[in-house]
């Protein structure tokens, strides 16, 4: 996914429009020499099945169901490619089961479930999406920002807020039911072949649909879904759901779509009701997936988020569940009764910031970035106190810092627990944001000045 940055204001819609016109441009243009009838031959070269290597070693990942790391993969790989290379051609090749890893979800609302393909097979799903993404960008609607080259996230919440400035303030926000595990192949398989003329590579790519997946040495054979997790499955979530993006249009709705994330606005609540009803209606019965009622809704922009940001007026913020979940977060790396230094903690939750920010540095209110950076401070002065065990190594360490000695014991001498003392004056002038920053060494985003941000006290109230 390409990553864009940019301090250089909003971007228009005409703008990003040309932007993307020129990649799909530039993407035909270096893929002129393919004929899309033989694109098998293409797969089966050792050049390609390189480049798609090249591809899976920048992607990193651990290694599938035959323990094979792409550092083992690599050791062998001129041995390995043409091993590859004539199983494809002899149609010797059979792609092995994917490895079930079940993560997390935010919140620790359950579990995502992925595959990991191994390797070579990895090899296989990479060097068909190359081949195959500059067929599909010049089909793909302009309203897809998911895991296509040249778009991102940002892109597709600049152009949601260019969507709702212009009056259309009520969002159809759909979320679909496990997507990926429910993907048809059959419809998809038919959707492919009305673009990809070379019928081997659609075999090939049902042979990767059905290679199945190994849990605890259980093997479970894959009739339905793609894999979350495999360098191709991106793309091939976008043609399913480009079936959807063309009925948007058809119907001359007004969208946003990041893979499954689709939000639709309109004018009037009552537009929204009718087009929740009739879209849900077309997903189920056309698609074959399931609209998952619970989390699906009708709302205000300022009620809904979409990629972690929340459309407000004319703006985008940060939306209050990404705020929540970086406040968890940075409580996860300020665990009370740690025997990490001060800098070791600053060290690690830097590590963590400096990339989070980097994304949600698309809202326009850089408050919201000051916040979390005082929340870190005050976790971590919250800390220094507790370390001193006793008020009076904590009276006796403040005046060391400079605190008076009257301010100091006004603070100390209380019953105020550690947490409400993080926030004493004396203890802030204590431990200052200037020490914190020069001297401890933490990451600071807030005063990026970035072109689109309001002003830094400017403050934004979301539920």
């Amino acid at each position: 996914m390409t990553i864009w940055v940019v301090n250089t204001g909003r971007i228009n819609g005409a703008k990003i429009a040309e932007r993307v016109m020129q990649r799909k441009s530039e993407m035909r243009q270096s893929d002129l020499f393919i004929d899309e009838t033989r694109l098998f031959e293409a797969l089966c070269t050792v050049e390609r099945l390189h480049m798609g290597f090249n591809q899976v070693k920048k992607n990193k990942g651990s290694s599938g169901v035959d323990g094979i790391s792409i550092e083992d993969f690599e050791a062998g790989l001129k041995e390995e490619l043409s091993q590859l290379q004539a199983e494809l051609e002899s149609w010797t090749y059979q792609p092995s089961p994917v490895r079930r890893v079940e993560i997390p979800k935010p919140g620790g609302k359950g579990t995502r479930l992925l595959g990991v393909p191994t390797v070579r097979d990895r090899v296989v799903h990479a060097t068909l999406k190359a081949l195959l993404e500059p067929i599909f960008e010049g089909v793909f609607s302009d309203h897809s920002y998911g895991f296509r080259p040249g778009r991102s996230q940002r892109l597709a919440v600049e152009a949601a807020r260019e969507i709702a400035s212009r009056g259309k303030r009520y969002v159809v926000d759909i979320d679909l039911s496990k997507f990926f595990d429910r993907i048809h192949h059959d419809r998809l398989i038919a959707r492919l072949s009305q673009h990809v003329a070379d019928k081997r590579i659609l075999r090939i790519i049902g042979t990767l649909l059905r290679s199945g997946v190994m849990a605890n040495g259980v093997l479970t054979p894959s009739k339905e879904g793609a894999v979350q997790g495999s360098p191709l499955s991106p793309l091939l979530s976008n043609v399913v759901l480009d079936e959807l993006d063309k009925e948007l249009e058809r119907r001359d709705l007004e969208f946003c779509r990041f893979a499954d994330d689709c939000n639709i606005f309109v004018k009037t609540p009552k537009a929204a009701e009718r087009v929740m009803k009739q879209v849900s209606k077309f997903i189920e019965t056309r698609l074959k997936l399931i609209v998952n009622q619970e989390k699906s809704q009708v709302a205000r922009s300022d009620r809904v988020k979409f990629l972690g940001m929340t459309i407000v007026g004319d703006g985008v913020a940060i939306s209050h569940k990404a705020l929540q979940n970086a406040m968890a977060k940075v409580k996860e790396l300020t665990p009370r009764g740690t025997h990490q230094t001060l800098e070791q903690s600053i060290k690690e939750i830097n590590s963590w910031y400096v990339g989070w920010a980097g994304y949600f540095n698309m809202t326009y209110y850089p408050a919201q970035l000051k916040k979390i950076e005082a929340h870190i401070r005050r976790r971590l002065r919250s800390r220094l106190i507790d370390q001193q065990k006793s008020k009076r190594n904590l009276y006796r360490k403040l005046v060391k810092r400079g605190v008076p000695r009257k301010q100091a014991a006004k603070a100390v001498y209380t019953n105020n627990k550690r947490w409400k003392l993080s926030n004493a004056f004396a203890v802030n002038r204590a431990y200052p944001v200037g020490w914190f920053i020069g001297e401890m060494g933490q990451e600071i985003r807030s005063n990026s000045e970035m072109a689109h941000w309001f002003e830094v006290h400017r403050w934004i109230s979301l539920t």
